[in-house]
């Protein structure tokens, strides 16, 4: 139980952390990683709140595993649309590779997820 515990408080922050920082900075941090920034900040300022209220919720499960184990699941369809998207636009199309890096720890977070779920399953 401790490991799922670590696991979504690790995930939590990672999340909620990457939303606040898109929300608080997102033309600096566009510029840093020199990622040309889409048509309508709107859509950052979207999708790092998504990440925000995702953090927030994976620090729910944290402090009560089982009995929020039920939210598990939409946090393993975040990670499946995340990692769809990046890795669908890496390999068919272009995409920075900022956007692959998180991808990448986005997979490893899903795998988790759904040893998590799984275990939890049996407790």
């Amino acid at each position: 139980m401790k490991a799922i515990k670590t696991l979504f408080w690790i995930s939590g922050l990672y999340d909620f952390v990457l939303g606040v920082a898109f929300l608080a900075l997102p033309v600096c941090l566009f510029d840093l990683f020199t990622i040309t920034p889409p048509n309508h900040w709107g859509y950052v300022t979207f999708a790092a709140s998504m990440l925000t209220i995702f953090g927030i919720m994976f620090f729910q499960v944290a402090k009560d595993p089982r009995a929020n184990r039920n939210l598990i699941p939409y946090g393993i369809l975040l990670k499946i649309t995340y990692c769809g998207t990046v890795f669908g636009f890496y390999f068919f199309a272009s995409l920075p590779v900022l956007w692959v890096v998180f991808g990448v720890f986005d997979f490893l977070f899903l795998l988790a997820f759904v040893w998590a779920y799984q275990k939890l399953g049996k407790i």
